[in-house]
């Protein structure tokens, strides 16, 4: 019996596919490292109530299946790991996947924070959500892109060092998405008929 066995459900075969199954503690850590940015596996147990060694055994998993990777530490046996990063040049079916996971995760925090905003410091109860078209080339879109990522560096390593941080700062979700407005179906059959 191996530990994938323990995974199922009983009365339900194995799953032998390479996909990775939904499961409750996975979805847990995910949401967790969406919300705080790195933990070890004894950091998520003490977090979720969960044994350290099934969460060890559930973030090895979702690393091996491509969702998180191990964040860059100082050695030591402390093992922290993070959502994988986007590799801008890394295109396919498991970026791909990735990409559908991370804005779902995304979707999910967004709609916690506008459910429960009023429940927040006082400091926090606002946000700086905006929206933008501007009319771009692909290499425009790219430099733009890239400008964003060169604004976040200076904050970028207190995602590893906790001391870094000062004492009121919080995690806050970053989400920026840059991709080219297609026409509506409607507005191209508009378009023919003319």
């Amino acid at each position: 019996m191996t530990e994938d066995d323990l995974d199922s459900p009983p009365g339900q075969p194995r799953d032998t596919g390479d996909a990775l199954r939904e499961h409750d503690v996975r979805t847990a850590l995910l949401d967790l490292l969406a919300e705080v940015g790195t933990v070890t596996a004894t950091e998520a147990a003490t977090r979720l109530g969960y044994s350290s060694g099934l969460c060890s055994f559930h973030l090895r998993q979702l690393a091996r299946h491509g969702h998180i990777e191990e964040a860059p530490h100082s050695g030591g046996r402390a093992r922290p790991w993070r959502l994988r990063q986007h590799d801008p040049g890394a295109d396919g079916p498991a970026e791909d996947g990735f990409g559908d996971l991370a804005r779902g995760l995304e979707d999910e925090s967004w709609q916690r924070w506008l459910s429960r905003r009023d429940q927040a410091p006082a400091a926090w109860r606002h946000d700086e959500a905006f929206s933008a078209v501007a009319y771009l080339t692909p290499e425009e879109m790219s430099r733009v892109a890239d400008a964003v990522r060169r604004a976040l560096a200076p904050y970028r390593d207190r995602e590893q060092r906790p001391l870094a941080r000062p004492d009121d700062a919080r995690p806050v979700a970053l989400i920026t998405r840059l991709f080219p407005l297609l026409p509506d179906t409607a507005d191209e059959a508009d378009e023919a008929g003319r």
